[in-house]
């Protein structure tokens, strides 16, 4: 439920803040996990499941300012919000936050790009997981950060499988020591 004491949030006040949250990161992320600030209410920003940021029905078109907002979402349970030291606001996602746009694999570890900068090794701190929808669709995604996801996309998908390998019975990839199954070998 939105606080009563003021305006329903906007992307411009908000912004303002999250510019001044951001320069706390400057060395790095910022460092959201640590901020607990109040609710504020709901914000008219999706993220669609291609990884376009729409407000107010308009595609957020500054690279920087979608970047910006992505270094201060936050992932609490099913729900994802923008936070600074003094406000939190929720945003809607469609599927995950993030697309991962391409890949590489250097010494056995797979290091996924996403599309808002992001770089991260697949391991067990940033898992690879694969979900199959009932059409038997699959959706792949690694974990970025905080709990937040990137969905693979097509085609970094089908490199994925191209470099896969049969493992105790499941299809799936390897990146440093850890194993990611895919499929079982049954359903190949």
């Amino acid at each position: 439920m939105a606080r009563q004491d003021h305006a329903p949030p906007s992307a411009s006040n908000f912004l303002q803040s999250a510019q001044v949250a951001a320069k706390e990161g400057k060395r790095g992320s910022p460092p959201v996990e640590s901020w607990d600030p109040p609710f504020c209410g709901d914000i008219d920003i999706t993220i669609k499941r291609d990884g376009t940021w729409i407000h107010e029905g308009t595609p957020i078109r500054r690279p920087g300012l979608v970047k910006l907002f992505a270094s201060i979402l936050k992932r609490e349970g099913d729900e994802h919000f923008l936070v600074t030291p003094v406000e939190k606001v929720r945003l809607q996602v469609e599927d995950a936050p993030f697309v991962a746009v391409d890949f590489e694999v250097v010494d056995g570890v797979i290091t996924f790009v996403t599309n808002v900068g992001d770089v991260v090794a697949a391991g067990s701190a940033n898992p690879i997981r694969v979900e199959i929808a009932e059409d038997g669709e699959p959706s792949p995604y690694v974990e970025v950060r905080r709990g937040l996801d990137a969905l693979i996309d097509r085609k970094s998908f089908y490199r994925l499988v191209d470099i896969g390998k049969e493992r105790d019975g499941k299809f799936g990839v390897a990146s440093g020591d850890t194993f990611f199954p895919i499929v079982s070998s049954a359903s190949l």
